[in-house]
């Protein structure tokens, strides 16, 4: 499905179905909190995090949850259908295609190490790893 269609089908719908369209703001703030929901899963699924017990955990539908509202923004402030979006692909592209010269032109010394990035500001104490040592309802005691 091309991106136009999405954004047709999506006005389709709250023309049909809904009353209207949240204010910008309001599903700015709803983005944040689907985007929210998304990273609590992909926390507890990939991360360090355990679920709660009864706590839903469907990706797709978190996703899902996201391109709508996004899809809603796009609608609301005028961002153009752009057929495929290739526009837009085209520009991402031609900065992605920047970003390896630009990175380049840094010398060595100005460049922050990954280890030393990963350590600023910590004591060698606090950047050892631990090991976990239980948990208490789900949740690991570091």
């Amino acid at each position: 499905m091309e991106l136009s269609e999405l954004q047709q089908r999506v006005d389709a719908w709250i023309r049909q179905y809904g009353v209207r369209y949240f204010s910008e703001l309001t599903n700015m703030a709803v983005l944040t909190e689907e985007v929210g929901e998304l990273a609590r899963i992909m926390a507890r699924k990939y991360g360090d995090q355990s679920f709660k017990e009864g706590e839903k955990c469907d990706l797709a539908d978190e996703m899902a949850d996201v391109l709508w509202v996004l899809v809603c923004l796009a609608n609301q402030t005028g961002v153009p259908h752009g057929g495929s979006g290739g526009e837009f692909r085209q520009e991402n592209l031609a900065r992605q295609r920047a970003a390896p010269a630009q990175s380049e032109a840094l010398t060595p010394k100005n460049r922050l190490s990954q280890e030393s990035f990963r350590n600023h500001g910590r004591t060698a104490a606090q950047n050892t790893p631990r090991k976990a040592k239980g948990s208490v309802r789900g949740v690991r005691l570091w």
